[in-house]
C-alpha cells in the first residue's frame, strides 16, 4: 500500500503545477457557469413571478427613502406606505396621462405633415434622380396594399398575442403592487427572516453585503431619475426651439428610455429625428441630430460621471455586457433590469470581500495587542 501511495504521488509530482492549477479552474469554472445555467433556466420559468418581484424591488428602492423619511417624522409605517404609494401611483399616472393627452392632441397636425412629407417623397422619386413613373410609384403602392393584405392573419394573430400578453402584464402588475406594498412597509423584517436559518458568522456578512447593495440600488435610482430628466428637459426645449411637434411625448419618452443605458438613449433620439423628418425636412432632422448629440455628449461626460458614478462603481463594457445579456434572456424587460442587477451584485461582492479582509485581519491585530501586552508586563 505505501508503495503505492509513493508510485501515485510520483506520477502526480509529474503533471505540470500549471496543468494542474488549470484543471483545478477548470472544473471550479463549469461547475459555477452550469449553477448559473440552472439558475437561468429557473429564472425563465419563474418569469412571470421573478419580473413583477424585480421591478417592485426597483419601485421599492425609489420609494424607500421616503417612507423612511416620513417614519423619521413620527409618522406610523402604514400610514407612511400608503401615502408614499398612493402619492406616487398618482404622479405617474397624472404623467401617462398627460403625456397620452398631448400625443393625441399632436397626432392630427402629425398626421397632415406626414402625407404632405409623403406627396413631397413621390414627387422627388418622380422628378429626381429616380425618375420613376406614375405607374411605378402606383406598382410600389400596390405591393405594399397586397402585402398588407397577405400577412392580415399573421398581423391578426400578433394582435390577439398581444391581448394575451396585456392579461399576463395586468396579472404582472397586481402582483408587483401587491410585492410594492411589503418591500415599503417590511422590507427589512422580510430580509432579516430570510438570513435567519444561516448561521451568526455569515448571516452579519451577508447582511452587510445586502445592505450595501440596496444602498447602492437606491443611488442607481436616483442618479438616473435626475440623468433622465436632465436628458428630457434638454432634448425637449431643444425641440421646441426648432418647432418640432410632439414635443412633450418626446420628451417623456426621453426620460423613460434613460433608465435602459446606452440603447434607451438611441432609440429614443431615433425616434425624435424620425418624427422632425417627418414633420419639418431633413434640415431639422439634422439639427435634432445636432440637439441629441449634444445632450448625450453632456450625459456621457458630465451627469453621469458625476451622479452615476458614486452610486454605482461599474466598467462601461460590464454596463454593455449586462444589457446584452439581459436583452437576450428577457427583451426589454431584462435591459432594464441588468444594470441594477449588476450594480447591487457588484456592491454585495465587494462587501463581502471587505468583510473577508476585515476578518482575517482581527486575529493578527489580536495577537500584536496580546504580543504587546506581554511586552509590557515584562518590562514593568
Amino acid at each position: 500500500m505505501s508503495a503505492f501511495k509513493v508510485t501515485e504521488s510520483d506520477e502526480a509530482a509529474k503533471v505540470p503545477t500549471s496543468l494542474r492549477v488549470a484543471a483545478a479552474i477548470g472544473w471550479r469554472t463549469l461547475v459555477v457557469l452550469g449553477m448559473l445555467y440552472a439558475l437561468g433556466w429557473l429564472v425563465g420559468r419563474l418569469s412571470v413571478v421573478v419580473i413583477p418581484v424585480a421591478v417592485a424591488l426597483l419601485l421599492s428602492a425609489l420609494l424607500a427613502p421616503a417612507v423612511s423619511a416620513l417614519v423619521k417624522l413620527r409618522v406610523p409605517r402604514g400610514v407612511a406606505t400608503g401615502v408614499v404609494l398612493v402619492g406616487g401611483l398618482a404622479a405617474v399616472g397624472g404623467i401617462l396621462t398627460f403625456v397620452i393627452n398631448a400625443f393625441i392632441a399632436g397626432l392630427p397636425d402629425l398626421r397632415e405633415q406626414l402625407t404632405a412629407s409623403l406627396n413631397t417623397i413621390r414627387d422627388w422619386a418622380a422628378t429626381g434622380p429616380l425618375h420613376l413613373s406614375e405607374g411605378q410609384i402606383n406598382d410600389y403602392l400596390d405591393q405594399a396594399g397586397n402585402w398588407l393584405e397577405n400577412n392580415q392573419q399573421r398581423i391578426t394573430n400578433g394582435a390577439l398575442a398581444t391581448a394575451t400578453t396585456f392579461g399576463s402584464f395586468l396579472t404582472g402588475m397586481l402582483l408587483m403592487l401587491f410585492t410594492l406594498i411589503f418591500f415599503l412597509h417590511d422590507g427589512r423584517r422580510i430580509w432579516l427572516f430570510l438570513l435567519g436559518p444561516l448561521p451568526e458568522p455569515l448571516r452579519s456578512r451577508l447582511d452587510l453585503a445586502g445592505t450595501r447593495g440596496f444602498d447602492s440600488l437606491v443611488g442607481y435610482i436616483r442618479a438616473t431619475g435626475l440623468v433622465a430628466v436632465g436628458d428630457a428637459l434638454g432634448i425637449g426645449i431643444g425641440l421646441a426651439i426648432i418647432g418640432v411637434p410632439l414635443v412633450v411625448p418626446l420628451a417623456a419618452l426621453v426620460f423613460l428610455a434613460a433608465f435602459i443605458p446606452i440603447v434607451g438613449a438611441i432609440a429614443s433620439g431615433a425616434v425624435a429625428i424620425l418624427v422632425a423628418l417627418v414633420a419639418k425636412g431633413p434640415i431639422a432632422a439634422l439639427l435634432t441630430l445636432g440637439v441629441v448629440l449634444g445632450v448625450q455628449q453632456l450625459e456621457g461626460n458630465v451627469l453621469q460621471p458625476l451622479l452615476i458614478g458614486r452610486a454605482v462603481r461599474l466598467h462601461p463594457l460590464a454596463v454593455v455586457l449586462a444589457i446584452s445579456v439581459g436583452a437576450i434572456v428577457a427583451n426589454i424587460i431584462g435591459t432594464l433590469l441588468a444594470v441594477p442587477v449588476l450594480a447591487v451584485l457588484s456592491s454585495a461582492v465587494r462587501a463581502l470581500v471587505d468583510s473577508g479582509r476585515t476578518e482575517d485581519s482581527e486575529p493578527e491585530s489580536e495577537a500584536e495587542s496580546n504580543s504587546q501586552s506581554a511586552t509590557g508586563e515584562a518590562a514593568e
